[in-house]
């Protein structure tokens, strides 16, 4: 008997320290809990409170004109050029092709002129006279020197059309860098179909009215690209691109290209040749000139006429075209450019007209170039 009273007693304190260490323990574990989630819950709070840097990437900071940052205006038409992205963030979105046909708002199509400078556009008023009248048709993008601020007035179309930019250097592949990334900025806006690559040297020698309907009427893009046979041609091929480029596809043409939206996002989709030029294309090999005419016959050939519509001066020979000054600036001059007297492909057919840009030229030929528009290029 009084072991068996000895037992209970012992049971019955095994239970009472038992329910006494639980309770200790579930009000320990509770006070942890709540310690550690409301610690978490004040930090994530406080990082979505202070972090001002996110939203104001996308709207305003002022709360008068705020923009929804999620709606379809600010995503398929972007108004400011600024942006955070690395290049291999911007390749990436720009590289994003939408799987249905029909679009979701009235789509006009747009050229999108794109400038490639080092710094300030000497033949602005050209330019400016050139857009003037014709707004919902165009966009503009510059790629400038890092640091440099294009200077122009408020009611320019230039006003805010720099792109985010890196150094660039001549005959590089940095310049390539350069162009893709023109590209891929004028791809943010889905209402550009057409994509010209300009410089700060070049012109146009026709009206805007038929530089829209030429380019946006077009089924092929206009990157020039041909088999050159000597030194300058496959004499820069490097063997150690094989076996994914051979000597037999590669292709020579003019850095000034224009091209229709779909070859854009092939362009700025590319990884794997990109890396392979980066690496084997070294002067005296010029990205330049082979990355796009080489990728392009390569795999896109179909969708291009393999010819440019940027009309330049090689005749005295060398690394660098010839520069037109006032003294040159003619009728007959810019008449030969406009009608060459001979014939290009154009779609299924020809036409007399095959270029509709021209480089380059100076500072000096601003005013006579001026003085040409209303008579010769008709705007």
């Amino acid at each position: 008997m009084l072991q068996v009273l000895s037992f209970l007693l012992v049971f019955v304190a095994g239970i009472i320290l038992g329910l006494l260490a639980s309770t200790h323990v579930n009000s320990l574990f509770n006070s942890q809990r709540d310690l550690f989630f409301t610690s978490n819950i004040a930090v994530t709070t406080t990082s979505v409170l202070s972090d001002d840097s996110e939203p104001c990437n996308c709207k305003s900071c002022d709360d008068e004109s705020k923009v929804d940052c999620l709606s379809m205006k600010t995503f398929l038409h972007p108004h400011n050029l600024t942006h955070g992205m690395s290049d291999r963030e911007l390749f990436w979105r720009a590289s994003l092709v939408p799987k249905k046909e029909e679009y979701p708002f009235v789509r006009v199509p747009k050229v999108a002129f794109m400038f490639l400078t080092r710094g300030p556009l000497p033949l602005l008023p050209l330019w400016e006279r050139f857009f003037k009248g014709h707004g919902k048709y165009f966009s503009i993008y510059v790629h400038t020197d890092p640091g440099y601020v294009l200077n122009v007035s408020s009611g320019s179309p230039f006003y805010g059309r720099q792109i985010p930019s890196k150094h660039v250097e001549w005959g590089s592949v940095l310049l390539l860098d350069a162009e893709r990334r023109l590209l891929a900025n004028a791809l943010l806006e889905f209402s550009n179909e057409r994509f010209i690559l300009l410089s700060e040297s070049c012109i146009p020698v026709y009206n805007f009215k038929t530089v829209y309907n030429y380019l946006v009427h077009s089924g092929h893009g206009f990157v020039e690209a041909y088999d050159d046979p000597s030194r300058y041609g496959r004499g820069r091929y490097n063997r150690r691109m094989l076996p994914y480029i051979w000597v037999r596809q590669w292709r020579k043409g003019s850095q000034w290209f224009e091209m229709q939206r779909a070859l854009a996002a092939y362009v700025v989709s590319d990884t794997k040749y990109h890396k392979l030029f980066k690496k084997y294309c070294t002067p005296a090999c010029y990205p330049d000139e082979h990355f796009l005419p080489t990728f392009i016959n390569m795999f896109h050939g179909s969708m291009n006429s393999n010819r440019t519509v940027t009309w330049v001066d090689w005749s005295l020979g060398g690394p660098h075209p010839a520069t037109y000054s006032a003294v040159n600036i003619t009728e007959g001059l810019i008449q030969s450019i406009r009608m060459n007297q001979t014939l290009c492909s154009y779609n299924s057919g020809v036409t007399p007209i095959c270029h509709l840009f021209a480089r380059k030229f100076d500072a000096s030929a601003l005013q006579p170039l001026l003085n040409l528009t209303s008579r010769v290029m008709e705007f």
